[in-house]
């Protein structure tokens, strides 16, 4: 399927069991597994506002969306084509009055968007910020894989999003577990660490972290989500129980 335009040729996949159609570029990146636990790990109630930096074709927006019934959401995604191609997926999925995408650069701030604070900020960063420590990316996926202005700029970027008590949620690889925390440390406390394992003899290859802007609270490791078993089936039940939007994340 090509979808008319700039945006590239696209292929639709049903997430959340059917409840999500999602149109996502046939290359480059291509959102997953990280974009389900994101949006499970939200529990914005009803009137609240969430905003993604980074929010790509809107697997995580979409998600919420349906998970979070009268939640308001805004995506904010620097590259042009893809941003069109989330605003038409939020169409698609009769979002239209709840959620809306904007096209900036987390680089230039959240004041650059001139909107209120938000009460959750949610985002899966690109996961590397030194280009000689992997191979180089394919063009049509750099944007997603290598962070220009470092992981300073996303958290930041967060950290400002939320109102006082506002909540920040983010997934990334576990061996950047300890620059993320120290990042937000300043302005955000009352962090929840949730591991994500391959497999459970194996380490952990991502966390999600949660953290409440000058928050207090003592911070909890909370039990790993263990993702594949040996017997066979592609996931654990309980990560197939959230890929098909039967179970939650909560912290």
């Amino acid at each position: 399927m090509t979808v008319a335009g700039s945006i590239p040729e696209v292929r639709e996949d049903a997430l959340l069991g059917g409840w999500v159609r999602l149109a996502q570029p046939v290359r480059g990146y291509r959102a997953g597994m990280d974009a389900a636990l994101l949006a499970a790990s939200v529990a914005a109630r009803p009137g609240e506002r969430v905003i993604e930096a980074g929010c790509g074709p809107g697997a995580v927006l979409t998600q919420i969306a349906v998970r979070c019934p009268g939640v308001q959401l805004v995506g904010l995604e620097r590259e042009a084509e893809i941003a069109e191609l989330a605003q038409r997926n939020i169409e698609t999925n009769g979002l239209g009055d709840r959620a809306e995408i904007r096209t900036g650069d987390v680089a230039e701030g959240f004041r650059a968007l001139n909107l209120p604070p938000f009460d959750w900020a949610v985002s899966n960063p690109p996961f590397f910020d030194d280009p000689g420590s992997l191979r180089p990316p394919a063009p049509e996926r750099r944007a997603a894989w290598m962070a220009d202005d470092g992981l300073e700029a996303w958290t930041c970027f967060l950290l400002k999003a939320v109102r006082e008590g506002g909540r920040i949620v983010m997934i990334h690889r576990a061996e950047r577990l300890a620059d993320i925390l120290a990042l937000l440390a300043p302005k955000a406390g009352s962090f929840a660490i949730r591991p994500i394992h391959p497999f459970a003899d194996q380490p952990a290859k991502r966390v999600l972290v949660k953290a409440i802007k000058t928050g207090k609270a003592p911070l909890r490791l909370l039990p790993p989500l263990i993702l594949h078993d040996r017997e066979g089936a592609p996931h654990t039940a309980g990560a197939e129980a959230i890929l098909r939007g039967e179970a939650a994340l909560p912290f």
